[in-house]
């Protein structure tokens, strides 16, 4: 077997043989360092799973929310923050390297904090609790949900200045040749464009952002994770809840994983890469090979 074969297809095996053995000899050293049997209830898994309670699926909607909004947010103020990186004005350059400078270069749990407890402990600012269609959003599912949203357009901002910068100069031009202001070649011609190549990273970026929201619970916000971490902590049954959670965080990832599929495959169409990139089987357990022998990788902006 030659060196690219084993390249190929050794390190994906080696992983899924070996993460179960490994899990099972950690689950035993516990058991054996104890002196105690394994205690696992496979019902407590199940059940959060199959029939899941109120408080669960209430966490598993706030996850959804947050996830959409605090990315909307952030596309839109990464649009802004790249425009702005290149625009000719030095202020607006300076504005947005120092917002990008700033989200990017510290994490993203200290922003939390500081931009929720910190500015009202200093009386800055207070976030107010306020109804949305008919539904409460306290003040630690919106203030998190604009943290999240103000920390992704920072790695928006470079996505799309990559993607505006992938388009031939020339259409800018071409453009201009045809009466089009700056805002009407960006709205008309270089963004619907650049979209195709933003996509992929976007993609990624969504799919970070659903296991991102796990962060809230530093607000006390019962998202997904919190919501699975209070129950394990009443019952002491966090092997099973725990476990349950990976499984939904795994179903929406999934999930999101076919839909931006589809959606790749449909801005590729017209181009002479039609698959639309990568297979959700390739996002999962890595990147497969062309016939050439390159690697196709998936941007993303973390």
């Amino acid at each position: 077997m030659t060196l690219s074969v084993l390249r190929r297809y050794g390190t994906r095996r080696a992983v899924l043989a070996g993460f179960l053995p490994l899990l099972v000899l950690a689950v035993a050293g516990c058991s054996s360092s104890r002196g105690a049997s394994v205690s696992i209830d496979p019902n407590i898994f199940l059940n959060a799973i199959i029939h899941p309670d109120g408080p669960i699926i209430n966490g598993l909607y706030l996850t959804i929310f947050v996830s959409i909004i605090a990315q909307l947010i952030g596309v839109t103020l990464g649009i802004f923050a790249a425009l702005g990186k290149m625009a000719k004005f030095p202020l607006f350059r300076i504005i947005a390297n120092l917002y990008i400078w700033f989200f990017r270069g510290t994490p993203l749990l200290v922003q939390l904090a500081f931009l929720f407890y910190g500015i009202q402990s200093a009386h800055l600012l207070a976030w107010p609790t306020i109804e949305l269609f008919g539904f409460t959003v306290t003040q630690e599912v919106l203030a998190g949900t604009i943290i999240l949203g103000v920390n992704e357009g920072a790695y928006m901002a470079e996505i799309v200045r990559a993607g505006i910068l992938s388009i031939d100069p020339g259409q800018n031009e071409a453009a201009k040749s045809l009466g089009m202001n700056y805002a009407q070649t960006m709205r008309r011609i270089v963004l619907p464009q650049a979209a195709r190549v933003i996509m992929p990273p976007l993609g990624n970026e969504f799919n970070n952002m659903l296991k991102n929201t796990s962060l809230l619970m530093v607000l006390g916000t019962y998202e997904l994770y919190n919501t699975f971490a209070s129950k394990a902590g009443l019952a002491y049954q966090w092997f099973e809840f725990m476990g349950a959670c990976c499984v939904w965080y795994l179903i929406l990832t999934t999930i999101w994983g076919f839909a931006q599929a589809w959606i790749e495959r449909r801005f590729s169409k017209g181009t002479t890469s039609s698959s639309g990139g990568p297979s959700w089987r390739d996002r999962i357990f890595g990147g497969r090979r062309s016939d050439a022998g390159e690697e196709i990788a998936v941007l993303g902006g973390h």
